[in-house]
């Protein structure tokens, strides 16, 4: 009662968030500047697009209504961002044609009447950023000289100029006109902003660019930015279309204050004061109640610690820890005893002398991108999971806005930092017991617990090895819950680049499938030691599965097997690896394995499929 009354009157500010999977008319969710509209096909048309006039020297803009809470001034927090869309540009097989298209987070007020060359962003090759503010990727289809640009098509990343501070070539396909889908991530903890691009083109064939560039958005941008659109033609003429669009951020902007004169200040105070005694009088009849209910019970606690106390402590297992026995644990979190850091905060390694027990205490950071939401999430989840190959929660504890989370600790850390050290080496045994570990946790999750848990963020920064190498998958805090014969649950785009099924990507539907997807590439990494995108390798290595398949097609997966093994394998046991990592990482979801069908020919016991020798186009 008291929650409801006060966001009655308090309204909450919410990170921001949407999903267009097409654009109709009069929604009022976009604005427009120069000559973009909505088209009659349900999608944004940034440049003009009249045959029976010129359709050169034209630049519009696609702005979302809402702003992005970018960076908090006080505490110097930066929002994690993804950013899906689609898009088309045609130039009706013209083989001349110009100019190209952004994607934009703007600080100023944009130029009107801005040059093709521009792409619909500035009126000349600013860089003075006391004139003009922005952050762009473009999508470049014609040369100019004057921005330095190459000599063809390309992808760039833009910091308050079209002079791109990086660039990478692009496989286009603007004659054909074909569908070109784009995820961009901006990740907070490691300042870095990374691109990736897939071009379809008519015989069913696809082509991927990835780019990446640190940059610490604070040092470029204000606190609230403006997201969308902008394109432009010159004397060489396209179409700019897009198709859909989906975006989510972290970082929770404050409650607005709106400006006004003496009486509506008054006003506001006046209520806020009125709705702070209500408040205080029913948290008064309130706390009576419940301190009668319980008898006892802390009374220097939260109202949502003692919430979620209730829910929490319906859960098996775990317990609620004091926040001083955590501090006492890890010597009050001193950075000797930091285990790593992560986009939710730091993970401490402590010592708890009333179980005689070594733990691992994830502190999640206040406006971390985690946040109480998923910190909420991971407690009530992996508190009644019990399975070997998942990591075991000990407990928790929240309190002064304290978040944190009490794991057994995993003396030998986790996947991703064993497999990239070069200093240790996971033997070929090994690996595979990780793998087959790795499968058993999420055959448990998909189809023996008594709901269908899909974790969303399978990856090896989040499969922990114990004294022994076993498997525990952790991180429950992007998961959620399905029902089993539902399949899968429409959520705010969650997860890391490089491990996101295509179908996630443009839809935002989380499944078992999607996690399949995810297990597939962790099993390439595994026999390959190497990440799923390498910006810095040969051009037909960069992406991991699509240079598998390749190897996969002519008979040689032998090839991508890690270096630092030397051979030392077992080759029935790796082709097995291999193709079922294929198999799982298959870009159409109808196509992948269940994870019981993969366990089965890692096991021997099922034969090997028979896949396409071509890596299929996402459907």
């Amino acid at each position: 009662m008291i929650s409801t009354f006060f966001f009655l009157i308090f309204p909450s500010a919410t990170s921001l968030s949407f999903n267009f999977t097409t654009f109709e008319p009069n929604n009022g969710q976009i604005s427009f500047e120069g000559e973009a509209r909505y088209s009659s096909d349900d999608d944004i048309q940034l440049t003009r697009d009249v045959q029976d006039k010129s359709m050169d020297s034209s630049w519009g803009r696609a702005i979302y209504k809402e702003q992005l809470y970018l960076w908090d001034r006080t505490s110097r927090n930066l929002t994690d961002f993804a950013t899906n869309f689609s898009f088309v540009i045609n130039s009706r097989n013209k083989s001349a044609y110009g100019d190209g298209i952004t994607f934009f987070l703007n600080g100023t007020q944009l130029p009107s009447n801005v040059s093709g060359e521009n792409l619909g962003l500035t009126k000349d090759n600013v860089t003075n950023t006391t004139v003009i503010s922005f952050v762009a990727v473009e999508f470049d289809t014609f040369s100019n000289k004057a921005k330095r640009d190459p000599v063809s098509d390309h992808v760039g990343i833009d910091i308050n100029s079209t002079i791109s501070v990086k660039t990478v070539n692009w496989s286009s396909n603007i004659g054909e006109g074909k569908l070109n889908h784009v995820s961009i991530r901006y990740t907070s903890s490691s300042q870095n902003l990374s691109v990736v691009l897939i071009t379809e083109f008519m015989d069913n064939k696809t082509t991927s660019q990835s780019l990446s560039y640190k940059v610490d958005l604070r040092e470029y941008l204000p606190e609230f930015v403006t997201i969308g659109f902008s394109g432009a033609t010159g004397k060489a003429v396209q179409i700019n279309n897009i198709y859909s669009w989906n975006f989510s951020s972290t970082l929770q902007p404050p409650n607005p204050v709106e400006p006004g004169d003496g009486k509506k200040t008054g006003f506001v105070v006046g209520l806020s004061v009125g709705a702070v005694v209500v408040v205080c009088g029913l948290g008064l009849v309130w706390h009576h109640l419940r301190k009668k209910r319980n008898n006892g019970g802390e009374e220097n606690g939260t109202d949502s610690d003692l919430v979620m106390d209730e829910d929490f402590e319906k859960g098996t297992g775990p317990r609620k820890f004091s926040f001083d026995e955590l501090a006492l644990a890890t010597s009050n979190f001193a950075e000797e005893e930091k285990l790593g850091e992560g986009g939710f905060g730091g993970v401490y390694r402590g010592f708890l002398r009333e179980l005689n027990s070594y733990v691992a205490v994830k502190r999640v950071s206040r406006g971390s991108k985690q946040g109480m939401k998923e910190y909420a999430s991971e407690v009530k989840i992996i508190s009644r999971l019990r399975h070997r190959n998942l990591v075991q929660l000990m407990g928790w504890c929240h309190k002064k806005r304290e978040l944190l989370l009490v794991y057994e600790l995993m003396p030998n850390g986790n996947l991703s930092s064993r497999l990239l050290d070069e200093k240790t080496l996971l033997t070929w045994a090994v690996r595979y017991k990780i793998a087959l570990g790795l499968a058993s946790s999420l055959l448990y999750l998909h189809e023996e617990w008594e709901q269908c848990v899909v974790h969303r963020d399978i990856k090896p920064s989040n499969v922990m090895l114990d004294s022994d190498f076993n498997t525990k998958l952790g991180d429950f805090g992007l998961a959620r819950l399905v029902d089993h014969g539902k399949g899968s649950q429409t959520t705010v785009l969650a997860g890391t680049m490089g491990y996101m099924a295509p179908e996630y990507l443009m839809t935002g539907k989380a499944s078992k499938e999607t996690d399949v997807y995810s297990f597939g590439i962790v099993a390439l990494e595994i026999y390959c030691g190497r990440r799923p995108v390498e910006p810095k390798a040969k051009e037909k290595q960069v992406r991991l599965v699509e240079w598998v398949w390749d190897l996969y097609e002519v008979g040689k997966l032998l090839d991508a097997a890690d270096p630092r093994l030397s051979g030392d394998f077992d080759e029935e046991h790796m082709e097995r690896l291999m193709i079922v990592g294929l198999w799982c990482a298959h870009p159409d979801c109808n196509l992948r394995p269940s994870i019981r069908q993969a366990i089965n020919v890692l096991n021997l016991e099922a034969s090997l499929p028979l896949l396409p020798l071509k890596m299929p186009v996402p459907m």
